[in-house]
């Protein structure tokens, strides 16, 4: 399917599930009525008695051959996918997901870059150097998604486009150091190149994003303690604050449905 057909079907909060080592104190089931978009192996917290992963994000190319049955449990519990043209005629198992092919936004041009003509497309204004004209924010994945070498921004991407407009990240620690939560001592791993990308990619896209994507219609906060991004980027907040966000917003919304 193009991602056309599932822009703006979608409203309030959204929890994006990666697999940073905090994520394994996150109480799902607390917020089991709050759609989820995981991410590669964090489906592990998800199961077949739990709540369904609104939306499944897997860039990683080798991820389906390195944990296959992480992968074709993705496959086979979440309602969409959003996976690598490439992948969606070889899925492992058979799903009722709808399935959304990934691509990449183009680089930037230099009139892009210095009036950002497309508001659907944000792009960063530096237009010196390949690297800083692919920096991104896409609120519209039919366009493609900015790469910024971690999945979780392409999940960001992919919240927006879809219409919500609260945004918790869980797990999204960004320590290479630690690992993820769903690996063990002797399992195969996936690749990780997170140092590496961090300065150079990763915190300047988040910052394009806090910057200039961020505002009081979408709102992105960070539940783990331990992650890299700075508070001044992405602000720090406990599950207790993300819990009465949640219920803040839902009283208000109740109250103009139903006025006096």
């Amino acid at each position: 399917m193009d991602f056309a057909a599932c822009r703006g079907i979608a409203e309030g909060p959204v929890f994006i599930v990666a697999s940073g080592a905090s994520a394994k104190g996150f109480p799902m089931q607390r917020f089991a009525n709050v759609p989820m978009i995981t991410l590669n192996g964090a489906i592990s917290m998800f199961s077949e008695q739990g709540p369904r992963p609104y939306f499944y994000v897997c860039t990683d190319t080798g991820f389906a051959h390195q944990q296959p049955e992480l992968y074709a449990k993705a496959v086979r519990l979440s309602r969409r996918l959003a996976i690598w043209p490439s992948e969606v005629g070889a899925l492992p198992v058979s799903t009722k997901a709808q399935v959304f092919p990934l691509a990449k936004a183009a680089r930037s041009r230099l009139f892009d870059a210095l009036f950002n003509a497309d508001p659907d497309v944000v792009r960063s204004r530096a237009f010196w150097g390949n690297r800083a004209r692919s920096v991104g924010f896409s609120k519209d994945l039919s366009q493609g998604f900015f790469d910024a070498r971690t999945v979780a921004y392409a999940a960001l991407q992919i919240a927006c486009h879809l219409g919500f407009n609260q945004v918790f990240l869980v797990g999204v620690d960004l320590d290479q150091s630690v690992g993820r939560f769903y690996e063990t001592p002797g399992q195969a791993a996936s690749r990780c190149h997170l140092d590496e990308a961090y300065q150079r990619r990763i915190l300047p896209s988040l910052k394009l994003m806090a910057d200039r994507v961020v505002d009081e219609d979408f709102a992105v906060y960070n539940l783990s303690a331990t992650s890299k991004i700075p508070a001044s980027v992405i602000p720090k907040i406990s599950v207790e604050q993300a819990q009465a966000i949640i219920l803040g917003n839902a009283a208000q919304a109740s109250l103009c449905s139903h006025p006096a």
